[in-house]
C-alpha cells in the first residue's frame, strides 16, 4: 500500500464510478480518455487490485471498487476543503460568488436578493441557465459556487461530493392556457390531469432531476409527459414553444409571467418540489454563509420547511430533506 495517493487518481476513479463510462467520466474532468484509463490504471497499480470491470458494453466497480470509493470521496471532500481554506489571499479579500438560480423568479432568486440585501459589501454573480443537474458539475469543477433545487435527483456519486441545506418544500402547480376547461378553477386536483399531456423538461438534460419528479409524480395518474424537445434557452422562447404546442406546463407555485396563461396550484394531494441550496464540499464564503442565513429567515417568515398534511414527496426525497 502507498503511503501517498495523488488527488488527481482518486478523482478519475471517483469520476469513472460516478459514470461508470470512461468516455462521459473524461469530458467532464476535461482530460483525454486516454488519460483517464492510464490514471486509472496506476491506482490499481498502486492498491494492488482491480477497481472496475470493463467490457464493451459496460464499466462496473469491483466488490474492491465499491470499498475503495468511500474513502475516496472523504479524502477528496478534505482536500477541496484545503484548498478552500486558503483561496483568495487575504481574509477581506472575496472573489464573486457564483449562484445559480436558474430564473429570475422563484425561491432561489428571492434568497439571493435577500442575501444581497443583508450583504451590500459582497458580490453575488447570478447566473439563470441551469437546473440543478446542469450546475452539478460546474460545482465540481469551479465554474459555479452554489445553486438551489433538488438534491434526490443527483447522482449518488456527485451528490457525494456536494454540500446541501435544505430551503423550502415549494408547492407544485401547472400552468395551462387561458381557455384550458381547468383554467376556470382557483386549484386543480392533481387527478383532473388525467389524460392531460404536460411538458416537464424532458430533452433538457439540465433540469434532469425535475423531469424524474414529474414522472414519479405521474406514474399511475394517466397523466403524459409530452415528448422530448431541446433544451430551450429563455423565457420568451420558452413561452412560444408552450404556445405553439399548446401545451399545458408542470411548474412551481412561483413562475415566470406568461401572457395568455394562468397559473393554477395542484391539491388533493398538495405535491411538492424539494428545494436546498447547494454548494461544493470544503467551500468557505461568506456569501455562502449570506445566502444560508437569508435561506433559513425567509423558511421562518414564510413556513417553507412546513409540510401540508397529506402533501405527496418521494420517500428519498423527505430522507435527504431530513438528514
Amino acid at each position: 500500500m502507498p503511503h501517498d495517493i495523488e488527488p488527481r487518481l482518486l478523482r478519475a476513479f471517483t469520476a469513472v464510478a460516478d459514470e461508470l463510462h470512461f468516455t462521459r467520466a473524461a469530458a467532464r474532468l476535461y482530460v483525454a480518455q486516454q488519460a483517464l484509463s492510464r490514471d486509472i490504471r496506476r491506482l490499481e497499480r498502486d492498491l494492488g487490485t482491480v477497481l472496475f470491470l470493463r467490457t464493451t458494453r459496460q464499466v462496473r466497480l469491483t466488490p474492491e471498487g465499491e470499498r475503495l470509493l468511500p474513502y475516496a470521496q472523504r479524502v477528496l471532500a478534505a482536500h477541496d476543503e484545503l484548498s478552500a481554506a486558503f483561496h483568495g489571499g487575504a481574509e477581506h479579500e472575496h472573489p464573486p460568488l457564483l449562484v445559480d438560480v436558474g430564473a429570475p423568479v422563484g425561491t432561489a432568486h428571492r434568497v439571493l436578493e435577500r442575501a444581497r440585501a443583508a450583504a451590500p459589501g459582497l458580490e453575488f454573480a447570478a447566473r439563470f441557465h441551469s437546473g440543478l443537474t446542469g450546475a452539478a458539475e460546474g460545482l465540481l469543477t469551479g465554474c459555479l459556487d452554489v445553486s438551489f433545487g433538488r438534491v434526490a435527483g443527483l447522482p449518488r456519486g456527485v451528490r457525494s461530493r456536494l454540500a446541501h441545506h435544505p430551503v423550502r418544500y415549494e408547492p407544485m402547480a401547472v400552468l395551462l392556457p387561458a381557455e384550458h376547461p381547468l383554467a376556470a378553477r382557483a386549484a386543480v386536483p392533481v387527478d383532473a390531469l388525467a389524460g392531460e399531456t404536460l411538458y416537464t423538461g424532458a430533452g433538457n438534460a439540465h433540469t434532469a432531476e425535475w423531469t424524474a419528479l414529474a414522472a414519479r409524480l405521474f406514474e399511475g395518474r394517466g397523466i403524459h409527459a409530452a415528448a422530448p424537445y431541446p433544451e430551450i434557452d429563455g423565457p420568451a422562447e420558452f413561452l412560444r414553444v408552450v404556445r405553439k404546442r399548446g401545451w399545458s406546463v408542470l411548474a412551481s407555485v412561483e413562475f415566470i409571467e406568461a401572457p395568455g396563461m394562468v397559473l393554477r396550484p395542484l391539491v388533493d394531494p398538495v405535491p411538492l418540489s424539494p428545494v436546498s441550496v447547494v454548494w461544493r464540499r470544503g467551500l468557505r464564503h461568506p456569501g455562502l454563509d449570506a445566502l444560508l442565513a437569508a435561506a433559513r429567515e425567509l423558511g421562518a417568515a414564510g413556513g417553507w420547511l412546513a409540510r401540508p398534511e397529506g402533501a405527496w414527496l418521494p420517500p428519498e426525497d423527505a430522507r435527504l430533506m431530513a438528514a
